[in-house]
């Protein structure tokens, strides 16, 4: 349903320093774990527009190293219980929110410095 996964810039920017401090060189996993410490909040993300202007972008099949279905099912579960339509261009909207603000609570997050400590926030 969601066909390419596009960063902004500010999205660029705050992976390039999380590369750089864990380690972790694929944009694609960062960007996995991202989403899922977002959609792990109770809040919802700011409703914000958020512009696709940088040169980060992949598929949605390598952003979800193939478990689309699984990647997918839970973006729908929490757009439906948020009351957000699940039409394409909702849901990618949706998605696109709770990536970038899942990328923004990393970066910023001074003590994610490892894969350990990922694996921890996930604990």
């Amino acid at each position: 349903m969601i066909d390419t996964v596009r960063v902004s810039e500010k999205g660029k920017i705050q992976l390039i320093t999380l590369k750089r401090r864990t380690g972790i060189q694929n944009w694609n996993t960062l960007c996995r774990w991202a989403l899922c410490i977002s959609l792990n909040e109770n809040s919802e993300p700011p409703n914000e527009d958020i512009p696709s202007d940088s040169s980060i972008e992949m598929t949605w099949k390598t952003f979800t190293g193939g478990d689309e279905e699984i990647y997918l099912a839970l973006i729908k579960l929490r757009a439906h219980n948020a009351g957000i339509s699940l039409s394409k261009e909702s849901l990618t909207r949706y998605f696109r929110l709770h990536l970038h603000r899942g990328i923004s609570y990393m970066s910023g997050n001074p003590k994610l410095l490892k894969v350990e400590d990922l694996i921890r926030l996930a604990a």
